[in-house]
């Protein structure tokens, strides 16, 4: 029997694999490149974060750190579901970990962002929500819409949720005095985040 012509790829999965296989900044990567990402064309949720902790550059596992088990509490989500990426997109905006600054990590890469993140978004077409964690994130996807500060800016969630995204710190422990310092976050705003991802997949 003549076998038919052979498959290619989908483009989101061709793109994904075009990004794990980059090495465009592997000089600048003190522990070399490993590109982490996880999408699908079905998932309705994004999370858009920084880059990258030594451990999930370790594991290749997104979110594989204590700042991923607080961010699936905030979120509302078991593990198997932020897991799923027919359900949940988790896009960095530096793909690879960016080595150790003298406090906690480098910032991500700078290449990343350009390079990927607007051609990856368009093959994501379902998404209705975007986390933004952190202002890296919040910087590139809200540009001149963010405000002077993070708390501001993520006191101002609602002005964001028309455009789809949702403005929030990072889940990292090195960012537990924050949290202690504006306890209307976990208190107030993370009942309204749980009940806008569940949204989702009604």
């Amino acid at each position: 029997m003549a076998e038919g012509p052979p498959t290619t790829p989908d483009p989101l999965a061709r793109m994904l694999g075009d990004i794990r296989a980059c090495r465009r900044c592997a000089d600048d990567l003190p522990c070399g490149p490993r590109p982490v990402v996880q999408a699908a064309a079905s998932a309705r949720l994004c999370i858009v974060g920084q880059a990258p902790g030594r451990k999930v550059h370790e594991t290749g596992i997104p979110w594989d750190d204590a700042s991923g088990r607080r961010l699936r509490d905030w979120l509302g989500l078991t593990p198997a579901a932020f897991y799923d990426p027919a359900k949940v997109a988790i896009i960095p905006m530096g793909f690879c970990y960016p080595g150790k600054a003298g406090s906690g990590d480098n910032p991500p890469r700078p290449e990343c962002a350009p390079l990927w993140h607007g051609g990856l978004m368009a093959l994501l077409p379902d998404i209705g929500l975007t986390v933004l964690v952190g202002h890296y994130a919040q910087a590139w996807y809200l540009g001149r819409g963010r405000k002077a500060t993070l708390a501001e800016t993520v006191r101002a969630w609602r002005d964001y949720l028309p455009s789809g995204f949702l403005p929030m710190p990072h889940p990292s422990p090195r960012n537990q005095p924050w949290l202690v310092k504006n306890p209307w976050f976990e208190a107030n705003l993370v009942p309204h985040v749980q009940a806008a991802v569940r949204a989702l997949y009604l």
